[in-house]
């Protein structure tokens, strides 16, 4: 385990040096947050700071780090790197600036954030974006834990109408309607420290059930390549798949939710940049054990392939049980069925805000909130109804999620750079990460089977995508920095 335990020293060593000098970068001051100024009740609530880190990581987390690192693991210990670095200089990078932006404009959503660095175009993009992936969030976050509530429960010999996916799939969008619904300290500030510190010790004991175990773990210097039983290509496939572990642009929808229960600036970096070094943590050890438990053939994980092929929620089960035996039954109820669910809620708890701020619906009135509420809750209920009876796929939904993920966290990268040219500071941190992230999404919406390799002589067309990827990136960069001496002209003038 010496690659997993380097990988990890690195990575919480990440938190206190780069996330030390991103937030001394962005400047947080004493200025009055909009926890204080605004205080509404409903959504603005000033919360103390261990509650906040704990909300934003299960806001954050959910399947997101385990489901994404397994399947990452089919690539081989090659995916702890992604997991590491992504993390530390792009995905916590992404997180803290779009929680502080958020902040710095009174806990805009990210679709409004966007629009003031990126201009009104790309705001009506971001909200056309961040609605839709919102709702394929929710969805995805409903159909899993319904899923894995029958598993449990055909494992201790419970039929019926209780173990029916549909049955529990209505539990869960109710409680999704009342957690969207009423003021976020109500639900969430209180049950979801619980759920977080549930989800970090289920994390420890898979990390301990591996050698325990005695499972070995690959090093990543003796299986420097690609492990995937299909041949699947690293890049940009990898990337994409590993969305919640390294970079998600998710979190950029839920993090302007904490952005308006801040009390003070100075919080920011424990609660947004640390959130996101937590999670990555989380998911170096879910890969470790998809890395770790699973038969090898040829050099190839197929064992990991066919318990994946049962679905994710079978294979979370199983790895929950050969790590920690009966405890990891009673874990894996509490942690990987409700962990999700409390992503799933906050969800569309942004969604809602997100259409609040597009079409400037006040949110104190109850009346106001059932008008959003309502339509937001019913097209996920549409959805996850619809890949329970058998007319939607689970997989279809994930892919789009995992891609429209990348790609947002791409959109709210070049926003923070932006930001930092505006305020004459090291645009750089922002401007390397999103120029990656353009090239792993230009990339993948190229090849990827549900993008543009629909068409059959583009479907895993490496000698297309490549260079599709690596021009769209570098064009990027020249529009951006071309719009940033602009910028520097005009206020120099």
């Amino acid at each position: 385990m010496i690659s997993f335990i380097i990988c990890l020293a690195i990575l919480i060593g990440g938190y206190f040096t780069y996330g030390k000098l991103v937030d001394s970068t962005f400047g947080p001051d004493d200025r009055e947050t909009p926890a204080v100024a605004i205080n509404d009740g409903i959504d603005y609530v000033v919360m103390p700071q261990w509650k906040l880190f704990l909300v934003q990581l299960l806001n954050i987390a959910g399947l997101g780090p385990i489901f994404g690192a397994m399947q990452g693991a089919l690539w081989g210990p090659i995916v702890f790197l992604w997991i590491t670095f992504g993390t530390i200089f792009a995905g916590a990078v992404h997180d803290y600036f779009s929680g502080m932006l958020s902040e710095r404009n009174n806990g805009a959503s990210i679709a409004e954030v966007t629009g003031i660095y990126l201009g009104p175009v790309m705001k009506t993009v971001m909200r056309v974006f961040c609605v839709v992936l919102l709702i394929m969030v929710g969805t995805v976050f409903a159909v899993g834990p319904a899923g894995l509530l029958v598993k449990l429960l055909s494992e201790k010999g419970v039929s019926g109408v209780l173990a029916q996916t549909t049955t529990w799939l209505a539990i869960i969008l109710i409680y999704y309607f009342i957690a969207t619904f009423i003021s976020i300290d109500k639900i969430i500030g209180k049950i979801y420290p619980v759920f977080g510190i549930v989800l970090i010790v289920m994390a420890i004991g898979v990390a301990i059930g591996i050698p325990v175990n005695g499972f070995h773990t690959p090093e990543l210097f003796s299986h420097f390549y690609s492990m995937h039983p299909k041949g699947t290509p690293v890049w940009s496939f990898m990337f994409i798949t590993v969305a919640c572990g390294a970079i998600s642009g998710f979190h950029s929808t839920q993090s302007p939710l904490m952005a308006r229960c801040l009390k003070s600036e100075r919080q920011g970096h424990f609660v947004f940049y640390g959130a996101m070094v937590a999670e990555g943590c989380i998911a170096l050890v879910w890969a470790a054990a998809g890395c770790s438990i699973y038969a090898v053939t040829d050099g190839l994980n197929t064992g990991l392939a066919e318990i994946l092929a049962e679905g994710q929620s079978a294979a979370i089960y199983d790895v929950c049980v050969q790590t920690m035996g009966t405890v990891g039954v009673v874990l894996g109820m509490l942690g990987v069925v409700a962990c999700p669910i409390t992503s799933g809620d906050t969800a569309f708890r942004s969604a809602r805000l997100t259409l609040a701020d597009w079409f400037n619906i006040d949110q104190e009135s109850y009346a106001n909130r059932l008008k959003l509420c309502i339509p937001v809750l019913g097209i996920g209920a549409f959805l996850g109804f619809g890949n329970t009876l058998g007319f939607l796929s689970y997989t279809v939904i994930w892919r789009y999620f995992s891609w429209t993920n990348q790609t947002l966290a791409m959109i709210v990268l070049w926003a923070g750079a932006m930001f930092l040219v505006q305020e004459k500071k090291n645009y750089w941190i922002c401007a390397v990460p999103a120029t990656f992230m353009s090239a792993v999404s230009i990339t993948y919406f190229v090849m990827a089977p549900e993008c543009l390799g629909l068409i059959p002589a583009l479907t895993n067309n490496t000698m297309v995508a490549y260079p599709a990827g690596i021009i769209a990136a570098v064009l990027f960069l020249v529009i951006f920095l071309r719009a940033a001496n602009n910028r520097k002209a005009a206020s120099a003038a």
